[in-house]
């Protein structure tokens, strides 16, 4: 009788022993997986930010152009004619105005665009740029422009934005114009 016991306390050592080591293994895959899942996510979000550096550095080339575009037009008349597209006709030098004045207003929207300006912020830059007659008669004078613009994009809606503002701002009866205007809810 004392063989069959320990026959069977032996059988019962090896089977713990085997759910032991078993045990010990799926634990261990299971570190291992938890592991993989972190690496996974953060794998994840360092593809999502070298999407989002690429975007900010496409943006910035295409700021970089837009200057380089506007700059070579301001300064030759010949070339400003080109960029004549505006709703009323304009001289040479109210040309080179409104081209200018569409190079504050592009980098704005792309200093919002990249993140480097929040909405109130633009929308506090905006309504000072609207203080300059001749950025009002741009924004007026481009008005169609605009309007092709698709009805769902940022662009978009920060020209209707700006639109409302300039109404509020006209029709303030106050000489703080810092003051007109609700900023928008982020």
């Amino acid at each position: 009788m004392a063989t069959k016991m320990n026959g069977v306390r032996g059988l019962s050592t090896a089977v713990a022993a085997g759910l032991g080591l078993v045990t010990g293994a799926l634990a261990g895959l299971a570190v291992q997986r938890r592991a993989l899942d972190v690496l996974r996510v953060r794998l994840e979000q360092l593809e999502e930010q070298v999407a989002h550096t690429d975007h900010h550095s496409n943006l910035a080339s295409q700021q970089h152009l837009h200057w380089e575009l506007l700059s070579k037009a301001i300064d030759s008349p010949e070339l400003a004619e080109v960029l004549d597209i505006f709703e009323v006709p304009a001289s040479q030098q109210k040309r080179r105005q409104y081209l200018f004045a569409n190079a504050l207003y592009t980098n704005l929207l792309f200093y919002y665009r990249i993140g480097n300006l929040s909405r109130e912020e633009f929308f506090g830059r905006v309504r000072g740029l609207l203080q300059n007659p001749v950025v009002k008669e741009y924004w007026f004078a481009t008005q169609g422009q605009r309007a092709t613009l698709p009805e769902d994009s940022d662009e978009a809606d920060l020209g209707r934005m700006v639109d409302a503002l300039l109404r509020q701002l006209d029709e303030a009866d106050v000489e703080e114009w810092w003051v007109v205007g609700e900023p928008p809810v982020e």
